[in-house]
């Protein structure tokens, strides 16, 4: 009976890797032609049983669960890259034109692409998210931040920037931008809520360091713990919400089952620096969207962002969480 639970684990598992594998490459190639072909050789399976598995797996069909991924994508593009034209984030996310996009845009959202940018009046749940989402990138909410700017000088100028929270939290951070290696990682993937739930992420990590453990990957502090946040919630679904808790692993290593591995693309980030208590993440993240990012001069580039852990909080004499906020960014 044992032999029988643990094949059928096994065999999940397996099954959950190389759904895990596809959903990775959709989003490394999102403005490319995903058809059922590519997508089946990458799960390898047949394209015939593959639509179905992924479907059953992922409680969406594949083409709904591309055709979400690419206009979620661009109402994100569409508010924090507001200098690139509607056209251009519609070839970005993998649209074939501004005609199919606005159509698939405003079935999603219902309104226009335009509207959306400006802010307009929003119905559902997902509107009234983004809407407060803008309202933090507007002026209203930058009077919650101070954000100043500091200049060092030696072989290159280089900028820093402080932000304070205008409020009773104290809450700090330092940001600068710089280069990051491309690096690899072994994931433990969630999809659903997250917010605020501290077991859970324990509870990834501590399945994820019992894989990596007796492999001789945990090797602090060289190793990088991280989570990897792939959607932005003000605009996606709270169950679709997809989340990777992460260790650094040599480019060679081997996964299996459960256990992903994905390359986090090397570029220009903004890393946000915070030492905060366990409540205050939500804060630390509004601090850098909607206090930083407006004053910089930057804007979000393509790509995922990751909180950098730098610190065991309950070694922490206040118990405090040591963190980097990692954003992809490129010039306004």
């Amino acid at each position: 009976m044992t032999e029988n639970r643990t094949g059928d684990r096994h065999r999940r598992d397996e099954y959950a890797a190389r759904i895990n594998r596809v959903v990775d490459y959709i989003e490394a190639h999102i403005d490319r032609d995903l058809n059922l072909q590519t997508l089946a050789r990458v799960a390898n399976f047949s394209p015939y049983h593959f639509h179905r598995l992924f479907g059953a797996m992922m409680g969406e069909t594949l083409s709904h669960f591309i055709q979400r991924l690419r206009v979620e994508r661009a109402a994100n593009m569409l508010v924090l890259n507001p200098k690139k034209s509607i056209t251009q984030v519609a070839l970005d996310c993998g649209f074939s034109g501004s005609a199919p996009f606005a159509r698939v845009f405003r079935e999603a959202f219902g309104m226009s692409a335009s509207e959306w940018r400006r802010g307009g009046q929003r119905g559902d749940r997902r509107m009234s998210e983004t809407d407060r989402k803008l309202e933090q990138m507007g002026s209203k909410d930058r009077k919650d931040f101070t954000v100043a700017v500091e200049y060092g000088y030696g072989p290159q100028l280089m900028q820093r920037w402080r932000i304070a929270m205008n409020a009773e939290s104290p809450l700090t951070a330092e940001v600068t931008v710089k280069e990051i290696p491309e690096f690899h990682v072994a994931y433990i993937r969630h999809v659903g809520p997250y917010a605020g739930d501290a077991t859970l992420f324990k509870q990834l990590f501590d399945k994820l360091f019992t894989w990596a453990g007796p492999r001789g990957l945990l090797r602090f502090p060289e190793t990088k713990l991280l989570s990897v946040y792939h959607d932005n919630p003000e605009i996606t679904d709270e169950d679709k919400l997809r989340l990777d808790v992460c260790i650094s692993v040599p480019e060679d290593t081997e996964v299996e089952g459960e256990v992903g591995k994905m390359t986090i693309s090397g570029g220009r980030y903004a890393a946000a620096h915070f030492e905060v208590t366990a409540d205050q993440y939500g804060d630390a993240w509004n601090a850098v969207f909607g206090g930083w990012l407006p004053e910089s001069g930057y804007q979000p580039a393509d790509g995922p962002c990751f909180e950098l852990y730098l610190n065991n909080p309950e070694e922490h004499p206040e118990g405090k969480h040591i963190f980097d906020i990692c954003v992809p960014v490129q010039p306004l």
